[in-house]
């Protein structure tokens, strides 16, 4: 079946103290979001790759695309005024009938074992996550205080999370509301159940400094 993937890059450089957008800043010498899109196409070659951007930034896209000789076909669409209406901008330009995810851009060093197993379990008509254990102690805050929270019971959610399309754009029909912090909570609340991947831990979202020098380091570790 055709693989598609909607890459989503709509974030500011706020939180990493910058003037230039985050996936725009540099990791080994090219903007983030180059390495993200490698990573789908290095997967496999003819997958529809689509990006969403804020459409201020889409020229300065198409400019570094010219300055790094970056050849990689790929659309660009512009987002909405939350992540889930940029997701459903994405899926306008996805076909009607193939398996599609769903990528956070500043994510640029999920594996390809990750990729893969997230694309052969949504095959089987899965809606598929994937997640890494909580290793840190947890508490839940209340009004009236805070307790514990057995972490056992924690997975901490990373992209991509795939689909089949069809099910995908079914539940991006349903009308917005806040709770909607992924694609997997909008599926959930469309009455489908979450399939759990193993992802892995080096596939952290770029969003403070500290990240990106993190970043640097894993690198070469990610296959």
């Amino acid at each position: 079946m055709k693989k598609a993937v909607v890459i989503v890059a709509g974030g500011s450089g706020t939180r990493m103290r910058s003037d230039i957008p985050k996936q725009f800043l540099l990791l080994r010498g090219k903007p983030i979001l180059m390495h993200t899109i490698e990573r789908f196409y290095y997967f496999c070659n003819d997958i529809k790759i689509v990006v969403v951007l804020p459409n201020d930034e889409i020229e300065r896209w198409k400019h570094l695309c010219s300055e790094y000789h970056f050849t990689i076909q790929h659309d660009v669409t512009q987002g909405g005024e939350t992540r889930y209406h940029s997701v459903k901008n994405g899926l306008l330009l996805v076909d009607n009938n193939c398996i599609v995810g769903i990528h956070d851009g500043v994510r640029p060093l999920v594996s390809t074992s990750v990729i893969e197993r997230c694309y052969n379990e949504a095959a089987t008509g899965r809606a598929v996550i994937p997640v890494i254990p909580a290793v840190d102690s947890l508490r839940m805050v209340t009004a009236t205080g805070n307790a514990a929270i057995d972490r056992s019971a924690i997975r901490l959610v990373q992209t991509p999370q795939v689909f089949p399309s069809n099910m995908l754009m079914n539940a991006y029909k349903q009308e917005y509301t806040p709770t909607f912090t992924d694609d997997a909570s909008v599926v959930e609340s469309y009455g489908l159940a979450i399939t759990l991947v193993d992802g892995n831990i080096e596939n952290i979202k770029i969003t403070n400094p500290i990240d990106l020098t993190i970043a640097d380091r894993v690198y070469d570790n990610v296959i």
